[in-house]
């Protein structure tokens, strides 16, 4: 019988503590908080902490991120903008134990793989380490997962210094490039629920008018009472309501914009960096360094 290797023995106890940490959480997390519970709650020996010299990351971060694309591919886990979340069918593939939940996701990954034919074998024993089987793209992707989550925690705890005013003249900055026209930035001091309004021209004789609530609160979720403040402060029938926050919707919060009367549109930290990066191409010298970027390119894949 063939041994196993470090790799999966790590992979497996990884991937299965991370799942019952998205478990907890309700379904889902920012993947740098799942590195870093992983690291409060597991215990990592010499061998799993060694440091690649190359990319600086530590060996079982780079294995745990390898095998999250083996679960993605398998329907058990999901990215999006930095964000890991658990489906019920990763959550049902819980019962199976660490080891076959690990083998059960690979297996099919393979079998994907396998149809699209895209990729070949080579070993892959100068980074990550893990068995000669696996392919370029896979190593790649999880390489790629792992720049594109410290760089968004980079955009993230730039967002988070910020005051809540210095926040607002940021999305009135993206509302711009979005080509609307900004009529109010709320200064300090009561706004009445409304901090920005925008229209669609120039003179702000067409419609909609756009009214904006801008909430600066990284670690605290919008609750549904905000959301139906704002939509208090929408009296013409054709106002569309934005909310925006460097945080996250509640669940309730995201119903009762869906299920409101009137247009309620939700921009969150992840979705206000896409679009921040969408129109980043738009906007003034001035305008970028209020958020500067700079752009990395990577291999991508054929998928």
């Amino acid at each position: 019988m063939k041994k196993k290797s470090r790799s999966k023995e790590i992979a497996e106890k990884t991937i299965f503590a991370s799942f019952q940490i998205l478990k907890e959480a309700g379904g889902e997390m920012r993947g740098s908080e799942v590195v870093e519970k992983l690291r409060e709650q597991l215990t990592f020996d010499e061998y799993e902490n060694f440091r690649y010299e190359k990319t600086g990351y530590i060996r079982w971060e780079s294995i745990l991120h390898f095998f999250t694309i083996d679960c993605m591919k398998a329907g058990y886990m999901r990215k999006q903008s930095g964000t890991w979340i658990l489906t019920e069918e990763g959550e049902e593939a819980m019962k199976l134990g660490p080891e076959k939940l690990l083998s059960t996701a690979t297996k099919k990954y393979r079998e994907w793989d396998a149809k699209n034919k895209q990729n070949k074998e080579s070993d892959l024993s100068q980074d990550i380490e893990i068995d000669d089987s696996d392919e370029i793209s896979q190593k790649q992707e999880a390489l790629l997962d792992q720049y594109e989550s410290s760089a968004l925690d980079g955009i993230r705890d730039y967002i988070n210094r910020k005051n809540p005013y210095e926040f607002q003249d940021l999305v009135a900055v993206l509302l711009k490039s979005m080509r609307y026209y900004i009529a109010l930035v709320a200064p300090k001091g009561r706004d009445g629920g409304i901090d920005i309004i925008a229209y669609t021209d120039p003179l702000g004789v067409n419609s909609p008018r756009i009214i904006v609530q801008v909430k600066h609160r990284p670690e605290n979720n919008v609750s549904s009472d905000e959301i139906q403040k704002l939509s208090g402060t929408m009296k013409r029938n054709t106002d569309v309501g934005i909310f925006v926050t460097s945080g996250n919707f509640s669940s309730p919060a995201k119903h009762e914009a869906t299920s409101a009367y009137k247009h309620i549109e939700l921009i969150d930290f992840s979705r206000f960096v896409e679009l921040w990066i969408q129109y980043y191409p738009k906007m003034t010298d001035e305008q970028k360094n209020m958020l500067p970027l700079h752009p990395v390119y990577f291999l991508g894949s054929k998928e």
